[in-house]
């Protein structure tokens, strides 16, 4: 009888740790991803403070454009047509497009060596 007993006193000791290890469980995967979101966010910034003239940015809605004047603290100037320039602030712009895929995409269109005639859509 008292082998009983005291095997359920260490059964309800476990017991009552439960409710912790569930939350313990439930709140390093938010933790982890909280840190994620955090260190994302900083690259960002970074990359956004580090803009200089003539890179090549896609904005936060879609638009592709080049910088012409990025010497003001908050804003930025963009050419997004020969002669068409508009004023973004350094937050709306999402990425920096790497110099090297446009020049290989251009490389390969002006090959032509395929054979076959791939007629793109003009984008006006």
């Amino acid at each position: 009888m008292d082998l009983t007993l005291a095997q359920e006193a260490g059964g309800s000791s476990l017991l009552s740790l439960l409710p912790f290890l569930i939350i313990l469980l439930l709140f390093v995967p938010l933790f982890l991803n909280g840190r994620k979101q955090r260190r994302q966010m900083q690259e960002t910034q970074a990359m956004q403070s580090a803009l200089e003239d003539g890179d090549v940015v896609i904005t936060t809605s879609g638009l592709r454009g080049t910088i012409v004047d990025a010497s003001y603290e908050d804003t930025i100037d963009l050419e997004i047509a020969d002669g068409v320039v508009t004023t973004w602030l350094r937050v709306a712009i999402r990425e920096k497009v790497a110099p090297d895929t446009t020049s290989e995409d251009d490389s390969a269109d002006s090959s032509g060596s395929t054979g076959t005639s791939e007629s793109k859509p003009t984008i006006h």
